[in-house]
């Protein structure tokens, strides 16, 4: 039996814009409550049959009252003859034009079963190199990517909503600043995002103002020297202007990569929460932290717990009831069983409890939260290994070397940007502060939606201020919440590292986090951002300054009347 959840009006329209399972004819045949129950039973189908029915209950109570939901594609797919349920997966991307181009092949499949895919590019030689097997001169990464980004926009995910990807380029490749400024034009490749892979010994550099030596990426021969910081005020300012590119540290994924003998972490997913080796993929899902204030303002760590190892038995379950869309990523994958179990509704939560977003207070306490999903995700983990076994390179792990117990799952933790599903949760995405009092979402191929956090309603409510959505403003709010309320304007760029930093502490992959600047935020306040995240040991960065792109996917009220409509999709393919 299904049970309908307790929807808002902006999750209705995006379930059935998006998730809600259609005929033939385009007429929706299922409700929420049927998709709930229809991902329950898919996923519980991998148990033994004696306890089908008992995890069928369990995940489906988790999922309908709201508490946790997976990534899109467990959500769309799960059911279907050839669901394919994971969201995030790395491609490599070798020196041949066969490799280049049945990269792209696998990654159109990968496309149409809804997942987004991160490649490295920095194997490929530089433009201009000699090609020694037809006497021909290389045409360099930022062209590829750029066939990569015309092959995305053509293939539908899951014939929904286009592609995402993420593009790495090692920030010592000899096209590194052709690179940087690929998407300066905000009309170039729209299906990626980009970031530099960024060394210890670039950034160390950067520090020092010292040169910096570019290098041939196959015989590994210094080509080029150049000023560190030139190359980092670059990178800066072109992030300024676009949004892009974004840094990924790779030594310190490098240092935490849980099977080091598997190969080398080069790329992530399309957000970047997820580091993964070529070919690998990996399922997310988020618990929704709202569900455990107690209305005495306390975190109910009790349920928390309960829940944290119901989710991490169904994601572990997503992986044996997963159909893969290529050979060699359900070898892998099978292999490693990585998972990431995050969090959405942090900023409501805090809202709820009176803390400011970047309050110290609400440092610690995320800190706290991520520190305990962590550590109870790995027992749940150690527990599915004693009943169905570790994971098959469990041996040669970082985890066995630091004394573990064995674990069913290579990774377990992930903060994930949460786009869509936070929106059929009803709270604010992932790790991010509120947005802004009112917003309007520009998503679903066209269709504009006003949005209030229902817990800033329901906090005004209590408050005894009874208003539409569209009467209600960030000065009643503000009056109305006092301290508490600390939409992303109020955040400083600090505060948002800083909450980062303290997430990231406790992640086995990485986190998703925008670090949002003002419009009048300079070159000079990003190039702080970045070497605060450096500094802090975030795994990897994102800026976004407002009104740098023509168009965006949250707009505060009002709106322009020139605002051009874009899908949130385009951004988050996971989430």
């Amino acid at each position: 039996m299904s049970r309908e959840p307790n929807l808002t009006d902006n999750a209705k329209t995006v379930l059935q814009k998006r998730y809600l399972w259609k005929d033939q004819q385009g007429r929706t045949i299922e409700t929420a409550g049927q998709l709930m129950a229809r991902v329950a039973k898919a996923v519980s189908e991998v148990e033994k049959k004696s306890s089908q029915k008992l995890w069928n209950e369990k995940f489906h109570e988790l999922i309908a009252d709201l508490r946790f939901l997976p990534n899109t594609p467990t959500l769309i797919n799960a059911g279907k003859k050839k669901g394919q349920l994971s969201a995030c997966f790395v491609l490599p991307v070798e020196d041949s034009l066969e490799s280049i181009f049945e990269t792209l092949k696998r990654a159109a499949k990968v496309h149409q079963t809804g997942g987004g895919t991160g490649f490295a590019f920095s194997r490929l030689r530089a433009k201009g190199s000699t090609v020694e097997s037809t006497h021909g001169v290389a045409s360099g990464p930022v062209s590829f990517i750029k066939i990569y980004d015309a092959s995305t926009e053509i293939i539908k995910q899951g014939g929904a909503r286009r592609g995402a990807n993420m593009a790495v380029l090692r920030v010592d490749h000899p096209d590194i600043f052709e690179f940087v400024d690929s998407k300066r034009d905000l009309k170039s490749i729209l299906n990626f995002n980009i970031s530099v892979g960024a060394t210890h010994e670039f950034m160390s550099a950067v520090e020092a103002n010292q040169e910096f030596a570019l290098k041939d990426p196959h015989t590994g021969k210094e080509t080029k020297r150049v000023s560190a910081w030139d190359l980092f005020d670059k990178i800066s300012q072109a992030a300024w202007e676009s949004g892009d590119p974004g840094l990924v540290f790779l030594d310190r994924i490098a240092l935490f990569n849980p099977t080091p003998e598997e190969g080398e972490m080069e790329s992530t997913n399309p957000c970047g929460e997820q580091p993964l080796l070529p070919y690998e993929s990996c399922n997310l899902g988020s618990l929704n932290l709202v569900a455990y204030v107690h209305p005495e303002n306390q975190m109910d760590w009790k349920a928390l717990r309960r829940d944290i190892w119901t989710a991490v038995r169904f994601l572990d379950n997503v992986i044996d009831a997963n159909h893969f869309p290529i050979p060699a990523i359900e070898k892998i994958t099978l292999r490693n069983r990585k998972i990431g179990l995050g969090v959405m509704g942090l900023a409501d939560a805090l809202l709820k409890l009176g803390i400011p977003y970047g309050h110290q207070r609400a440092l610690e306490l995320g800190e706290k939260i991520m520190s305990f999903i962590d550590r109870e995700a790995k027992h749940a983990s150690m527990s599915l290994a004693k009943e169905k076994g570790p994971f098959k390179n469990w041996k040669k792990s970082l985890w066995d070397r630091l004394g573990y117990a064995p674990l069913r799952n290579a990774t377990v933790s992930t903060v994930a940007p949460t786009g869509t599903i936070s929106i059929i949760a009803g709270v604010s995405s992932g790790i991010e502060p509120i947005f802004s009092g009112v917003v309007y979402r520009n998503v679903l191929d066209g269709q504009r939606l006003v949005d209030v956090s229902p817990t800033v309603r329901a906090l005004l409510l209590e408050k005894g201020i009874h208003l539409e959505p569209e009467k209600i403003t960030d000065t009643i709010i503000n009056d109305g919440l006092g301290m508490a309320w600390t939409p992303a304007p109020k955040v400083t760029v600090e505060e948002h590292i800083r909450m980062q930093a303290a997430f990231q502490r406790h992640s086995d992959s990485a986190v998703s986090k925008t670090v949002n600047l003002p419009e009048s935020a300079s070159v000079a306040d990003v190039s702080k951002a970045y070497l605060l995240a450096y500094r802090l040991g975030c795994k990897g960065i994102t800026i976004y300054r407002d009104k740098s792109r023509g168009t965006q996917v949250l707009e505060r009220a009002p709106i322009p009347v020139s605002t051009k409509i874009v899908d949130d999709a385009d951004f988050c393919p996971s989430c």
